[in-house]
């Protein structure tokens, strides 16, 4: 009995062992990554944007955020490239460098604010991690195809505006209705 005691410790020590070597955690996603916000940094915010607003979405719903993205790059009405349209929203600096009057402007810190920006995750107040590492690789995928493939690119037909469907925004009936992919709602200017 105290043999198979023993044994039977061993063999849940060694596969608990095994299994926590091979767990996926944060610093793996970094170590799979595709490309990092270094090497690419347009396709970083553009991955970001997917895997925060669509990573639970089939293909389609996630092609489409990206091609969002991309109709606003283009449209004068936006800031002229993917990081900026991603990040566009009002910043107030923060109060850890407001407090210095003396500071250079380079060296001042400005966060955007709460439940204000284009793109809801990005000022939700949450941590932006990436947890979820096959749903990373996805995103990035998503976004090179979109970038440099033109893959799936027009699938929202020119819209520059997606809601959930769970929500009912007023500028939805300023503008026109695109459709409908999964449970986002587009809409393009008229």
């Amino acid at each position: 009995m105290k043999l198979l005691l023993t044994w039977t410790f061993l063999v849940f020590t060694a596969t608990t062992v095994f299994a926590q070597a091979n767990a996926t955690t944060f610093q793996d996603v970094e170590v799979d990554e595709l490309y990092s916000q270094q090497s690419q940094p347009e396709l970083y915010c553009m991955a970001l944007n997917v895997y925060f607003e669509a990573k639970s979405e089939p293909l389609a719903g996630q092609y489409a955020v990206a091609d969002v993205v991309l109709n606003r790059v283009n449209d004068t009405r936006y800031p002229n490239t993917i990081c900026e349209v991603v990040k566009e929203g009002p910043t107030k600096e923060s109060w850890k460098t407001k407090q210095f009057p003396d500071l250079q402007e380079s060296e001042r810190v400005y966060n955007p604010i709460r439940h204000r920006c284009q793109f809801s995750w990005y000022c939700d107040g949450k941590p932006d991690n990436v947890v979820d590492g096959d749903a990373w690789r996805q995103a990035q995928t998503v976004a090179y195809k979109m970038v440099y493939a033109d893959r799936y690119r027009g699938i929202t037909e020119g819209a520059t505006h997606y809601h959930a469907d769970y929500v009912s925004p007023k500028w939805a009936k300023t503008i026109q209705l695109v459709g409908s992919i999964s449970t986002h709602i587009f809409y393009r200017w008229p």
